[in-house]
């Protein structure tokens, strides 16, 4: 019963942990075509600057010097734009240039994000049949099955028949 029980527990975790890919696949999809929006902003933003012989941070400073109030949060909204451009290119870059045990770890990291909890509500279920994929359900069937097993073993622990001692007399 232990290894059906602890066979079932494996399998459940291979099929979890073999999602990984697939999620983390889909993650930078979304994050790359966040990053390409916010380039398209931002170059547009840099082009309009340089005709009128600025650069951003010229610009910027112009939209925070404007005495009307809606210019102002403008420069504001803008500026905040950028910053968000540099940060998700970084985790772009930091995620393509990632291993894959790598990318496990900063598991907590992808779901805490904007586009972490949006790519989880839109997540599709696969089974990758690529290595990585293959390797963390072998994983998860493997750290399942150990789990299962030793809770199973410590949970009937107290009703185990103690077997007989047999000495041998001489």
């Amino acid at each position: 019963m232990r290894r059906i029980i602890a066979g079932i527990g494996g399998m459940g975790l291979a099929l979890t942990l073999s999602q990984f890919p697939e999620y983390a696949q889909q993650y930078t999809q979304r994050l790359g075509g966040a990053v390409d929006e916010l380039r398209v902003i931002t170059q547009d933003f840099d082009r309009a600057a340089e005709l009128g012989g600025l650069d951003r941070t010229q610009a910027l400073q112009r939209y925070g010097a404007s005495a009307d109030g809606f210019l102002a949060e403008r420069g504001t909204a803008m500026a905040a734009t950028f910053a968000r451009y540099e940060q998700l290119s970084a985790t772009l870059q930091r995620i393509e240039n990632a291993d894959p045990i790598t990318r496990f770890q900063t598991l907590p990291a992808y779901l805490d994000s904007d586009i972490g909890r949006r790519t989880l509500e839109n997540y599709q279920p696969a089974v990758p049949v690529t290595i990585e994929g293959v390797l963390y359900a072998g994983g998860g069937f493997m750290l399942g099955y150990m789990v299962l097993s030793g809770l199973w073993r410590f949970v009937t622990m107290p009703f185990r028949r103690r077997r007989p001692v047999y000495r041998v007399q001489r």
